[in-house]
Parts: structure tokens; sequence; C-alpha cells
């Protein structure tokens, strides 16, 4: 078995598209008007509307209503990121800090309120982790 993606379900797709393209920089790959895919090498950010999921499990997902889940992106330099995210987004939760387990860590919150961690592994053994 392999972890391959992460969907989000929101009201505004070309509204988070937009925003994951800028953040990331990375271009998103459109299937159809409502669902797009930002993919990386590890895996893939897929971002649908409320009507794709409705289709086959009507009420299954509530867009813009999660509270447990974190999406995160390892990056070079969150320092660099925070400062190119400045302007763009409008809650940063925590701004960039070195957390205990080594690794050094932004907070922020997509436009449908969805956390977003952008890290960097700081320490020896958190880029041990991180290296293949």
């Amino acid at each position: 078995m392999d972890f391959i993606s992460i969907r989000v379900i929101t009201d505004g797709v070309a509204r988070l598209v937009e925003f994951y393209e800028k953040a990331t920089g990375l271009e998103a790959v459109w299937s159809t008007d409502e669902f797009a895919e930002i993919r990386t090498s590890r895996a893939t950010l897929a971002i649908s509307s409320r009507g794709n999921i409705e289709l086959t499990a009507p009420g299954a997902a509530r867009p813009a209503d999660n509270h447990s889940v974190i999406i995160e992106f390892l990056v070079e330099d969150v320092d660099q990121v925070y400062r190119y995210l400045t302007g763009l987004v409008a809650d940063v939760v925590k701004e960039p800090t070195t957390m205990p387990w080594g690794n050094r860590s932004l907070l922020v919150r997509d436009p449908d309120g969805n956390l977003v961690n952008f890290f960097a592994p700081a320490t020896p053994a958190a880029k041990e982790k991180f290296a293949h």
C-alpha cells in the first residue's frame, strides 16, 4: 500500500487552487472545472467541489469545516516561504518556529480555514528522516 493523496472538498475550487498554486509555486493539473490536483514528487493535493462528492456520497463532506487535519509541505527554506506568503495568507497561525522534534515550521490557514504547515528539517536527525 502507498499513500498517494489527500482531497480537500470546497465550495470554491478555483479560489483554493489559486491559493495553493501561489503558495507552492506548482501549477495545478485540472481534470474538470470541479477537480484539480497539485502534484509533488511525494504526494498529491486534490481539490474538489462539493458537487463531486455529492454524486457518490451525499452529505459525506462539509467544505471549510476541517478541524483535525493539517496539510503539510516539505520546503527548502521556511523563512523564505514565510516572506513570500506575507500578503497572500490572511491567517498566520504560527510564525516560523523550530519545533522540539527538529523541524522548522510555519503554520497558516488556507482560504477555507484548513491548516497548512510548511516545514523544513533543521536538525541532523530531522534531515536524516527526510533524506530519501
